[in-house]
């Protein structure tokens, strides 16, 4: 493992972070020469995601600092290597979590690269060169072109970014569950933030009742209003629980916080499934009865495959749906990262990496 290696050649600004601080500060590094199966890419906007706060700051014990965070990569390709056929200069495209896999397990041969035991990650990763891989705050990327997306043509760049990760992440469980094919469902969002908001865009847009569940009696406006959802649910309240006892189909849960699954699982029907796609840094309480008498289901979920997150680029294309974002500038990005943390944005931060110049 090494930071880089002889054919890291190109000299790129960035920001990273330097230690458990968190704190991101300009940074100069190296990326590689486009190779043969490489595209570069002109960064315009790359989502901040929480993610990135736990790799700045180390709370997942495997930061490999400098860390250059950022997998919500759009921009426009720069160059393309003599073995792309699918890409040419001047395409709009995105990176998303992915940077490297195998390529011949059962995972990445079913397009499912995101599941395979070798799979490498845009930021902190080990690149097949056994270099350390730097993200998309930065002004540019080399990426080898299997991991690199087609962003359709009218959505905007901006909007778009968080969908690579935030938006693949939703996606993936509902179409896993065939929420796509299904005649109208009774479908639950747990949490309505940066994950719950594209959540219920794609549930609507698949033709399902969506309910949303939060703390916060405040958010019910903006569910039904801004969002579309049919029916809000306060969860502290236990009255509003139980007078929706075995009324969901399906559950996605996008809370980061520790919680109780139980009372969310008396939500479900016999049968119902609840999945998991928020990631609290602490072990959920699980009662094993509400499943026991109720027959139900609960399951974890990440991001899709390629093949995944590209169909829902198009189908984000074919239905215009994009995430709620709030764009800043790089020299708002710590600040950006602290309000992320108190929840303070709707529903997505998005770095201006190109600055006033792109209208993309």
């Amino acid at each position: 493992m090494a930071q880089t290696t002889p054919n890291h050649k190109l000299t790129v600004s960035g920001w990273a972070a330097h230690d458990a601080s968190g704190v991101i500060t300009p940074y100069t590094f190296k990326r590689r020469v486009n190779g043969d199966n490489d595209v570069s890419i002109k960064i315009l906007y790359c989502g901040i995601c929480h993610t990135d706060i736990h790799h700045a700051k180390n709370e997942w014990g495997n930061t490999m600092y400098p860390v250059v965070p950022g997998h919500e990569i759009t921009g426009v390709i720069t160059e393309v290597g003599i073995n792309v056929k699918r890409f040419k200069i001047g395409d709009k495209v995105g990176v998303g979590c992915l940077a490297a896999s195998c390529l011949k397990c059962q995972f990445c041969r079913g397009s499912e690269e995101n599941y395979c035991d070798e799979v490498q990650f845009t930021y902190n990763g080990i690149f097949w060169d056994g270099s350390i891989t730097y993200g998309g705050y930065s002004e540019m990327l080399v990426a080898d072109h299997r991991y690199v997306l087609h962003i359709p043509e009218h959505l905007p760049l901006d909007a778009t970014a968080p969908l690579l990760c935030a938006g693949i992440t939703v996606y993936s469980p509902m179409i896993d569950h065939k929420l796509h094919r299904l005649i109208e469902k009774r479908v639950g969002i747990v949490g309505l933030g940066g994950l719950g908001h594209v959540a219920i865009k794609f549930a609507k847009a698949f033709g399902h009742h969506v309910t949303v569940i939060s703390t916060s009696p405040s958010k019910q406006q903006e569910a039904r209003k801004l969002l579309g959802a049919d029916d809000f649910i306060v969860s502290t309240d236990p009255k509003q629980m139980e007078s929706k006892r075995r009324t969901l189909d399906f559950i996605l849960d996008t809370v980061a916080a520790p919680h109780s699954l139980g009372p969310i699982l008396e939500l479900l029907k016999v049968n119902g499934t609840l999945v998991l796609v928020g990631a609290p840094d602490k072990p959920l309480e699980l009662p094993s009865f509400p499943m026991i008498f109720g027959k139900r289901v609960v399951k974890g979920s990440m991001i899709g495959g390629v093949k995944e997150t590209q169909e829902m680029l198009n189908f984000c294309g074919e239905n215009n749906i994009t995430c709620d974002i709030e764009t800043v500038t790089s020299d708002k990005i710590n600040e950006a990262l602290t309000r992320l943390a108190n929840n303070d944005v709707k529903y997505r931060f998005v770095i201006d990496i190109a600055g006033k110049s792109s209208t993309l």
